[in-house]
């Protein structure tokens, strides 16, 4: 038995125990299976993707990635659907540039085929060297600014308002309140270091769901039609791909976001987790991450599988890091939180009762943990601190994750050049800013 551990997932019996990997997958999946609430809440804006479908590949995704994770890469990472990438698909891919959600499919497709090129011919690593650090690090901030801006819009924390654009909305009743005495809720959950706060923090929410009414129909915010169910088909979004505009300039942009998002996400999660879970040699650079381009495959062949299953780009998530604190450190981790994705494919109905007032308070949380990035920023070099706080301040107030990328990348050339620093441009931003100034003057 511990040979075919030792064989599948890396298990070494003189450093690792088995119950421990266990309860870490547990505990991974516990913070993270929120996103089988959110996802589903978020891609029913769009007509043509029902809700229980998306639940059900969400699951599966999680599932094809992590199990590729835990016995190919070897390591104690789980996958799912990104958030941030899923917004972007949504809110700004379909609706603010009006494509379908077929079209979308088609561009994570592409960038999932994409990332296993640039992985397997070690182009990757080139990319990397050549973005400032500056803008990851401004775009991961930008990206929990967007997604909390969103649970507060979708819970009517935030309001239109034709004077201001947007106002606080009336957060003494219905949805709005109920997602206010959520986000405290998850809030004293997470600070006091539960395990799976943000997930409680939605479950006890719904519950209150049950008490608070929505004003304009009288009816209880929260409607549970069950608890157990058979998984409801994929069939309605599976491989459905449009091919009409795959040459286009905005299938290009499109790519690169989320190609960009996805590599930047996951380089960030691996390296920052396994430094600060002591898995690196001591002696070796700080990017120097063991089985890191195996990794970056599991997290590429992922994104293919979830194009297909109906889903946004699948991405490693730095929830693994609360299975990793636990002592995770094997593929036996990845495993583990797989085995209990396919078990919540049998609960869909209770996921799918949340309401979008018990998800606002987990993308706010999530908002949250995305901000530390911005003090490693260096705010008082005016050259990276404009860039960096364009690329932050537009995604939310322009609505948009690739136009605070590509404002920030073209800002970022324009800034140096400004100051003269044209030997802190690289030849890849000076070819990213001019195709992006084409976009926005030709597009």
């Amino acid at each position: 038995m511990n040979a075919t551990i030792e064989k599948l997932f890396g298990f070494d019996p003189k450093k690792h125990n088995v119950r421990t990997e266990l309860m870490a997958g547990i505990t991974t999946f516990l913070t993270m299976a929120y996103i089988l609430a959110v996802n589903p809440g978020i891609f029913s804006a769009l007509p043509g993707m029902p809700a229980g479908s998306v639940f059900t590949s969400t699951a599966l995704a999680a599932v094809i990635g992590t199990l590729v994770m835990a016995l190919y890469a070897k390591k104690p990472f789980a996958l799912a659907p990104g958030m941030g990438l899923n917004a972007f698909f949504v809110y700004t891919v379909c609706l603010g540039m009006g494509y379908t959600w077929q079209f979308a499919l088609t561009a994570v497709l592409l960038e999932g085929l994409i990332f296993i090129l640039l992985t397997v011919t070690k182009v990757r690593s080139l990319i990397l060297k050549a973005i400032p650090g500056t803008l990851n690090k401004a775009i991961g901030a930008g990206i929990g600014l967007f997604i909390a801006f969103i649970g507060m819009q979708n819970s009517g924390i935030i309001v239109n308002n034709d004077a201001t654009l947007v106002s606080l909305g009336h957060i003494t009743e219905g949805t709005a309140l109920l997602a206010m005495l959520g986000l405290f809720i998850t809030a004293g959950l997470v600070m006091a270091k539960v395990r799976g706060g943000i997930l409680w923090g939605i479950l006890i929410t719904t519950l209150l769901g049950l008490l608070i009414k929505d004003p304009t129909t009288g009816e209880a915010i929260t409607k549970l039609n069950g608890i157990v169910s058979s998984p409801d088909s994929v069939a309605p979004i599976f491989c459905q791909f449009e091919w009409d505009h795959v040459l286009s300039f905005d299938m290009l942009v499109v790519v690169f976001t989320f190609l960009f998002i996805d590599m930047f996400d996951t380089m960030g999660t691996i390296i920052g987790v396994s430094n600060g879970a002591g898995m690196v040699d001591a002696n070796g650079k700080r990017d120097d991450i063991p089985d890191m381009d195996k990794m970056f495959m599991a997290d590429s062949v992922a994104t293919v599988c979830g194009a297909c299953l109906g889903t946004s780009t699948t991405t490693t998530y730095v929830e693994s890091a609360s299975g990793v604190g636990e002592g995770g450190r094997t593929g036996l981790t990845a495993f583990s939180a797989a085995m209990c994705f396919v078990l919540a494919m049998f609960f869909s109905p209770l996921f799918l009762a949340i309401p979008s007032a018990a998800t606002a308070p987990a993308l706010i949380i999530v908002g949250v943990m995305m901000m530390p990035a911005i003090k490693r920023i260096h705010w008082e070099d005016y050259c990276k601190a404009i860039p960096a706080f364009l690329t932050i301040i537009l995604m939310p107030l322009a609505y948009s994750i690739s136009d605070g990328i590509l404002i920030g990348v073209i800002s970022y050339v324009a800034c140096h050049m400004v100051a003269g620093k044209f030997n802190q441009i690289s030849i890849t931003m000076w070819v990213l800013a001019v195709l992006f100034v084409c976009k926005y003057l030709f597009i």
